[in-house]
């Protein structure tokens, strides 16, 4: 059983398809678990069809499961493992009850870690972690992550935090989801406009949209903006206008897409998350857990922006 898509959320359709066989280099995955995100969404929609997604598209970029194929060249070590992967972009193929990914990719499940806790955890970690290190974030340094409910955000907050971040606010859309961005480690609640709130070294971007602009002007000299998402859409065609104006503050601007990240280091960040999650120190934050093929309620809750932190599908 698999899920494509496309269109609105009713358009999700449960289907049949032959069982995938692994090429060289490549792994069958048994899912127990699938990570919903708001590109799955934006795929859905139509919003990426340029870069050739089309109807009967299989949504989701990543799985956890045990290894049940390997193909030829794979380490039969595999074989057997429980393991958390990302899949590859442009691909998909998550919503499934198997799933292909490339053995260079796979991370093992470390003890008292489940497969819905690494969906939630994995992939948003690596992008806020990579994407904190792409704003050379520095112990000490405020941050202001825009769009902190998501399944990156929460877990943006949890790692400047653990980074020492000196402050760390965030926009949000209710007095609720602030407490509990607070107890992730959060230091200030704004509403999301940001509004007469100023003085950070680092904003982290997931919202992008047409009110990126206005973020600049919260920046502190030298102040360094990533987006690392899009869920309002690309920044309008005025930004680079409108960053001009505060060309004497030296500020920065640079996206981040986890696909510039090596399978190696997105390996080694993955497992590390996993491991500290195991340990306690990291937080899964799971909305909600639903079947397979209520995929089209999961979609539903996101384009409602009425999820925080991470949805996971599993199959029955």
């Amino acid at each position: 059983m698999a899920v494509q898509t496309f269109g609105d959320p009713g358009g999700l359709a449960v289907v049949d398809l032959p069982a995938p066989r692994p090429a060289a280099g490549e792994v069958v995955i048994t899912t127990e678990a699938i990570g919903v995100g708001g590109v799955d969404a934006l795929i859905r929609s139509g919003a990426f069809a340029a870069f050739g997604f089309e109807a009967g598209h299989v949504l989701g970029g990543e799985v956890a499961g045990t290894v049940t194929a390997i193909g030829a060249g794979v380490d039969e070590s595999w074989a057997g493992a429980r393991v958390w992967t990302p899949l590859p972009s442009g691909v998909g193929g998550g919503y499934a009850e198997q799933a292909v990914a490339r053995a260079t990719t796979l991370v093992r499940l470390p003890p008292g870690v489940s497969a819905v806790d690494a969906v939630t955890l994995a992939g948003s970690g690596v992008v806020a972690h990579f994407g904190l290190r792409h704003a050379h974030f520095a112990p000490g340094e405020s941050v202001l992550v825009r769009g902190a409910a998501g399944g990156i955000g929460v877990l943006a907050v949890q790692l400047a935090a653990r980074g020492g971040a000196g402050a760390i606010a965030v926009t949000t859309s209710s007095a609720e989801r602030g407490a509990r961005l607070r107890a992730l480690g959060a230091t200030h609640v704004l509403d999301r406009s940001g509004e007469g709130s100023t003085g950070y070294d680092v904003i982290i971007d997931i919202v992008g949209g047409e009110e990126l602009p206005s973020f600049f002007a919260r920046l502190n000299p030298n102040g360094r903006l990533v987006v690392v998402g899009a869920i309002a859409g690309p920044p309008p065609a005025r930004l680079a206008a409108d960053m001009f104006p505060a060309f004497r503050k030296s500020l920065s601007f640079a996206m981040f897409s986890a696909d510039s990240v090596s399978d190696a280091d997105r390996r080694t960040v993955a497992g590390e998350l996993l491991a500290a999650a195991g340990r306690g120190e990291v937080a899964a934050v799971v909305h909600d857990v639903l079947p397979l093929a209520h995929a089209e309620l999961a979609h539903r809750q996101l384009d409602a922006g009425a999820v925080f932190g991470r949805i996971a599908l599993v199959p029955e």
